[in-house]
């Protein structure tokens, strides 16, 4: 009988262990959480599609009312060099804490988080999207929301993962056309991060230093013609000749 250390194992075998403490969902266990089907899938990804303009490595997190209505969402770049739910799952708590309080207190939550993903290849199960369905599970359990949607966006269109639902429109664009046709990256890609709240039912959007968008252009018009008014010129005296002698 001999006795010794075991040999420390190697640098990649670690990594992956580390990675991979069952922080990846597969399909067939997505499916067990048992997620909300949307009423209407293609019409939450058109709207978060305009509101965001993602690009690749974007992730798009979205909270629905009860009546499927959009609540708040937040948008940033996000590329997992290896899978870990537990990363991406802070990643998705850090905005979602932004964007909206959480709901701890009540005993069944009411609003969803549904959450759009973008990214090359084909609009298949990866374990990249295993880590985020695993991620996404757990901070909606942490913020008091229902686990929703998860949904990928590629070249190829969107797909929820999950479900036999998909489309060719919208689907991913490595950059956001300007005005100019020249093109640059889109918020999401620029600030690494972009925030939208939605206007409540009937609440007319106001500027950013209050009243509505016609004021401000009121503002703005009388601010230039207040610039645009001169005073009169004061001219200095001439200077007074000394006396002669």
């Amino acid at each position: 009988m001999t006795f010794g250390f075991a040999p420390p194992p190697s640098d990649s075998s670690a990594q992956h262990t580390a990675a991979q403490p069952g922080r990846v969902l597969e399909p067939s266990e997505w499916a067990d959480t048992g997620i909300p089907l949307l009423h209407n899938p293609r019409t939450v990804v058109t709207d978060l599609h305009e509101r965001h303009r993602p690009v690749d490595a974007t992730a798009v997190v979205a909270v629905f009312g009860p009546d499927e209505r959009l609540v708040a969402s937040a948008s940033f770049t996000e590329r997992p060099t290896a899978p870990d739910g537990w990363a991406l799952r802070n990643g998705l708590l850090v905005h979602l804490r932004r964007i909206v309080p959480h709901d701890l207190r009540r005993r069944t939550p009411i609003r969803t988080a549904v959450l759009l993903y973008c990214r090359a290849g084909e609009p298949r199960w990866t374990e990249t999207d295993g880590a985020w369905m695993w991620g996404l599970r757990d901070a909606c359990t942490l913020h008091g929301l229902r686990c929703g949607a998860y949904i990928v966006l590629t070249p190829d269109g969107w797909q929820v993962l999950g479900e036999q639902r998909g489309g060719r429109r919208p689907r991913l664009a490595p950059h956001a056309e300007n005005g100019s046709g020249t093109t640059e990256p889109s918020p999401a890609g620029r600030h690494g991060a972009h925030a939208v709240r939605a206007p409540a039912v009937g609440q007319v959007p106001r500027a950013r230093h209050g009243g509505t968008a016609a004021e401000a252009s009121g503002r703005e018009l009388r601010g230039t013609e207040r610039q645009s008014v001169t005073e009169p010129d004061e001219r200095p005296a001439p200077p007074r000749r000394a006396a002669t002698g």
